[in-house]
């Protein structure tokens, strides 16, 4: 029978899918990447045996299933004990591809000029390609030493109980796994948020003490922007961590999970040898968990792998560790990015503070960078602003420098401009307006929320705005938010109290609420 030549582990795959699964031929063919002529005769051949019930299948030894089938001959095997010529170290074999310009080419003339008495080229690719067929199917790419690490969340989390409140978190569960050597960084985060992301990155470089070439993420959200099968999104932060440390983004295709295969079994060793072992324990914080897990850890990286014979470790040293990048004496600080509008007091807001960026640039879109101590404005790639971080609410940083010389040589927009556009939508406005402007240190300060009072007059008419203006003015609160609050709750149509009645309803209070005490108690 001329067909593709399978694994056995292949073949007794087909078969539960073709008999138990009940998948069909083109599916199957397409789950096991062959022909689907090869399923169709592989099936064929079942049938003439009278193999058609996979439990019998899968009950049957791999020497049972050749000589039932017929195949004894036609799978290659291991040569046996009596053939004179050396067989190649595959192990070996496969370690020296992951190498740069290492070709399978290269290792048979080596082979050949240290057994010349060895196999021809022909023989020894298919007797290493049948050797590479029995890994599993995470190891079976041919990664090169210190080109990429693949990183991702294991499915699973470990609860953490806290003292205090014995309220219950997850924790999520990073992993990292370098291709050549399969060495493996793993911590719990509290989220899979974009500072836990980026940060779960900068301590895996740490511990692995070089960089890759490439980070393969799976399409997550704080990684990825735009998931697309040709030309993903990156997020602009994660583009900064990979400049910072010299590497690049490669995310995983959609829907091509050989992309992540690495990643895969990396999750599912992690989960079996780390958070498996954690399961009956209880944890109170973060620290405690990642000191538990950084013990498992060293314990599965310094496991020797059954097909390698050596441990992650040890391929680690021998193959990633000597080609990684150099790791940057400063490490990357966390940042973050967003688009903003310049408005026209020159001035962008982030997190709910407001930074001057130059007034030439009013009304232009904008990048804001900020950090946990600076602020940044770009301008087609340009940096045009820097400022120190404030976590003031609603406050003002402004740069001198970015303020035009005369406002009524450079700019349109001018107090007494914008007070008279109050006063065009009636007189309380107007006032509402100015006395607005006034109470700011820099008059650009209350631009914001003086075209915010003025705009309100679309939704409410101007009657009602310069009835609310009227009545804010008289209770002292100039605030855009009061006039807003009157509008939307009706209050510009009551009338608010002369500044006497309200002083003497504050004292009827006090002498009429018995529970007040008297100047009496405090003697």
């Amino acid at each position: 029978m001329a067909t593709e030549r399978l694994a056995m582990k292949t073949v007794k795959k087909l078969f539960e899918l073709r008999f138990q699964a009940k998948l069909s031929q083109r599916k199957v063919a397409r789950a096991l990447n062959c022909g689907r002529t090869t399923v169709q005769r592989y099936e064929n051949l079942a049938i003439e045996k009278e193999l058609t019930q996979y439990s019998e299948i899968s009950s049957l030894s791999e020497s049972e299933l050749l000589r039932r089938l017929g195949l004894e001959n036609y799978l290659l095997s291991t040569p046996s004990v009596k053939n004179k010529r050396i067989l190649p170290n595959w192990t070996e074999i496969y370690k020296e591809l992951s190498k740069k310009h290492v070709t399978l080419a290269l290792l048979w003339s080596e082979y050949k000029e240290q057994h010349p008495d060895g196999y021809g080229k022909t023989q020894f690719y298919e007797y290493y390609r049948h050797w590479k067929s029995t890994l599993n199917v995470s190891l079976r790419g041919e990664h090169k030493a210190g080109e990429k690490v693949f990183v991702d969340y294991a499915g699973s989390t470990i609860p953490i109980v806290d003292l205090k409140n014995t309220e219950v978190r997850e924790a999520q569960v990073f992993v990292g796994v370098l291709g050549a050597s399969s060495y493996s960084y793993v911590e719990a985060t509290w989220s899979q948020g974009l500072s836990d992301w980026l940060m779960s990155h900068r301590r895996m470089f740490e511990y692995f003490e070089g960089v890759p070439q490439i980070l393969v993420p799976d399409n997550l959200k704080s990684g990825i922007t735009k998931p697309d099968r040709y030309e993903a999104g990156v997020n602009r932060s994660y583009q900064d961590l990979a400049e910072h440390y010299g590497t690049c983004v490669i995310p995983a295709r959609v829907k091509k999970p050989k992309d992540k295969a690495k990643a895969e079994a990396g999750v599912l060793v992690v989960s079996r040898w780390i958070i498996a072992a954690l399961r009956n324990k209880t944890f109170h914080n973060l620290e405690d968990l990642n000191e538990s897990i950084s013990i498992l850890l060293e314990r599965l990286n310094n496991k020797k792998m059954r097909h390698f014979k050596k441990s992650r470790r040890e391929l680690y040293e021998i193959l990633d560790k000597p080609v990684l990048g150099v790791l940057r004496e400063t490490p990357y600080e966390f940042s973050e990015w967003k688009k903003a509008r310049v408005n026209i007091d020159y001035h962008v807001v982030f997190d709910d503070h407001f930074y001057s960026a130059p007034y030439l640039l009013t009304k232009h879109e904008v990048d804001v960078r900020a950090t946990h101590s600076t602020i940044e404005v770009f301008y087609r790639s340009e940096r045009v602003a820097s400022h120190r971080r404030s976590y003031r609410k609603g406050g003002f940083t402004t740069d001198d420098s970015h303020r035009p010389k005369s406002h009524q040589e450079h700019l349109k927009w001018t107090p007494e401009r914008i007070i008279r556009w109050g006063k065009s939508k009636g007189a309380n406005t107007g006032l509402f307006i100015q006395n607005l402007i006034t109470s700011k240190a820099h008059p650009e300060q209350a631009y914001r929320a003086a075209l915010g009072i003025i705009r309100l007059s679309d939704k409410y008419g101007i009657n009602r705005l310069n009835q609310a203006c009227g009545n804010a003015i008289a209770i002292g609160s100039i605030s855009y938010q009061t006039v807003k609050n009157m509008l939307k709750n009706g209050m510009d149509r009551i009338s608010p109290p002369s500044p006497q009645k309200q002083e003497k309803k504050q004292l009827d209070f006090f002498i009429s609420n018995e529970n007040v005490r008297g100047k009496e108690y405090y003697h």
